[in-house]
């Protein structure tokens, strides 16, 4: 039985990958170009673009389950349009695809950030209103209306599962990620202040695990949120610090004064590409991070989430491992 990996290549697509690998799966990773985190890999590679049908439908030919995983992550908003062609017009490919294939299941990966996150509330569960109002961020609102456009195809007869993971971080982030290059710079004192915000983290590999669940336990139309723990960005630094050896003095920047540069931050993310900007929306997921509740895919599933700390001290023994720590 052949399972397809969309965004095979990414930093979630390659634990998914492992993961299913190490239970003696035939993967078929997807994506724009085979990347080194797919290096040495048992995997049959195809290259195809989401938001081209025709290369999806070969990409999908005789599978048994297709992973989504494509998305364009954004803090800078979505000045070009990119962000809701393959969040949304990518998702609604990606599940036509799928139904034309006669997959067995859709196992399509939204985000935690497809909730509106400025609601107040005890804890976000699956019944929280979704991120619609225009004022929101733009990654925010693609996220929502991408499952919206995938629930219009198992509406005409998918079977396809949706899971929301919250801040993504944990080893072989090969890009790196925003969080990567976050513990990177923490380790080599290029980080000298922190935003007073806070965010839910977990690792990859135990998203990884969650979506593959999802696959044989989830229930058709179904979400399921898979967090891991709430932290804020100092204790987050503290954790670092304590894991890696490496102690720096940072400054704490209230909120309020950080969202005054937002709009300055947003400007030089998007002439820079640096990922280390904080930007309105970034600052949006911090100053804007409820309790997550995972009880759903711990009951559902049998879901779990490893500590923070294994995370962190994992991630450094990668970067260590890779020379990219100096």
């Amino acid at each position: 039985m052949i399972t397809v990996v969309t965004g095979a290549s990414g930093f979630l697509g390659g634990a998914v990958v492992r993961e299913l690998l190490a239970q003696g799966r035939h993967v078929r990773a997807v994506d724009l170009l085979r990347g080194p985190t797919l290096d040495d890999l048992d995997i049959d590679f195809v290259r195809a673009d989401v938001l081209d049908p025709a290369s999806l439908d070969v990409a999908f030919k005789d599978a048994h389950s297709v992973y989504h995983l494509v998305a364009m992550i954004s803090i800078t908003g979505d000045p070009d349009g990119q962000v809701h062609k393959i969040n949304v017009d990518g998702a609604r490919n990606t599940a036509e695809a799928a139904l034309r294939a006669g997959v067995r299941r859709l196992v399509h990966c939204s985000s935690v950030h497809a909730y509106d996150l400025e609601i107040p509330t005890d804890a976000l569960t699956e019944n929280n209103p979704r991120a619609t109002a225009p004022g929101l961020p733009a990654y925010d609102r693609s996220k929502a209306e991408g499952e919206t456009v995938v629930r219009e195809v198992i509406d005409g007869g998918l079977d396809a599962v949706v899971v929301n993971p919250t801040g993504i971080i944990g080893p072989y982030d090969y890009a790196p990620s925003r969080m990567g290059y976050v513990f990177r710079a923490l380790f080599q004192g290029k980080l000298p202040a922190l935003v007073k915000g806070a965010f839910d983290w977990v690792d990859s590999r135990d998203v990884a695990s969650g979506i593959i669940s999802a696959e044989a336990k989830g229930r058709t139309g179904e979400n399921y949120l898979l967090p891991g723990h709430h932290v804020s960005l100092s204790d987050l630094a503290v954790i670092a610090e304590d894991v890696s050896g490496v102690s720096k003095h940072r400054r704490i920047i209230p909120m309020k004064l950080a969202r005054l540069w937002g709009p300055v931050g947003t400007q030089l993310a998007r002439r820079s590409n640096s990922p280390l900007w904080f930007t309105s929306e970034s600052l949006h997921a911090l100053g804007h991070s409820p309790a997550i509740s995972g009880e759903k895919a711990v009951e559902e599933l049998g879901y779990s989430s490893r500590s923070i700390e294994e995370s962190v001290s994992d991630i450094y023994d990668w970067f260590e491992s890779r020379g990219q720590l100096a």
